[in-house]
């Protein structure tokens, strides 16, 4: 049985804002760990590489109450809340990536386009790789100039604010790495074109795996 909400908000409104060099949180179990097996097990099955849009997924019913939860107004406002913003508006993208690639990860602030990235993880706790944690970064060069590393296990949440020096990006990994990516983007202009950008390179790389991302650099979350 699933809980009626599947989200803390609690969590996301009590957990602390870093502001420098830019402004991110960490929420561990956002998701509620007693919702997070059913909702795994409902992940929509992705063999390859690629941010998938829902549109192109079949998934099942725990899955589809997350996306509802994640859709909906009290979420859209904690996230307001948490960097006093008003998103009233500004539209919402929900893409879906469950493999990660070697070369994935590289150092990126997101584009000027997206004005909040939101990443919730659902892999496996605990998460024992030493690739694939996301780590927030003071700056575009170094990997090792870490102010935060987020290992991407199931039920944690990661916000950022984009800015000029949001870097972050993580080791090489390879191998399956499930992640829902929500962006809140500057206008609809640009939800369109993301959302047929990531269709077509998804289709493009579930014909060819070996297909060279049609993505921008840093893609892997």
């Amino acid at each position: 049985m699933l809980p009626e909400s599947l989200l803390d908000l609690e969590a996301l409104e009590q957990a602390p804002l870093n502001r420098e060099p830019f402004q991110f949180v960490v929420v561990r179990d956002f998701l509620r760990p007693e919702a997070l097996e059913a909702v795994t097990a409902a992940f929509p099955p992705i063999e390859g590489p690629g941010s998938f849009p829902l549109s192109r997924l079949r998934y099942g019913e725990a899955f589809a109450r997350l996306v509802e939860e994640l859709q909906g107004p009290a979420f859209r406002q904690a996230v307001e809340r948490k960097f006093d913003l008003d998103l009233s508006g500004r539209p919402f993208m929900l893409t879906v990536r469950g493999w990660c690639r070697a070369r994935d990860g590289q150092i990126h602030t997101d584009s000027r386009s997206k004005i909040v990235t939101a990443l919730l993880y659902l892999n496996p706790r605990p998460w024992t790789a030493p690739g694939g944690r996301l780590r927030m970064l003071r700056s575009a060069e170094d990997l090792e100039d870490v102010i935060a590393e987020v290992p991407p296990e199931g039920g944690t949440l990661l916000m950022f604010r984009r800015s000029e020096n949001s870097f972050h990006g993580h080791h090489p990994y390879e191998g399956p790495r499930r992640t829902l990516q929500m962006n809140w983007v500057t206008d609809r202009s640009v939800l369109d074109r993301e959302l047929k950008r990531h269709g077509v390179s998804s289709w493009v790389k579930a014909l060819n795996p070996f297909a060279r991302a049609a993505g921008r650099r840093g893609e892997g979350r």
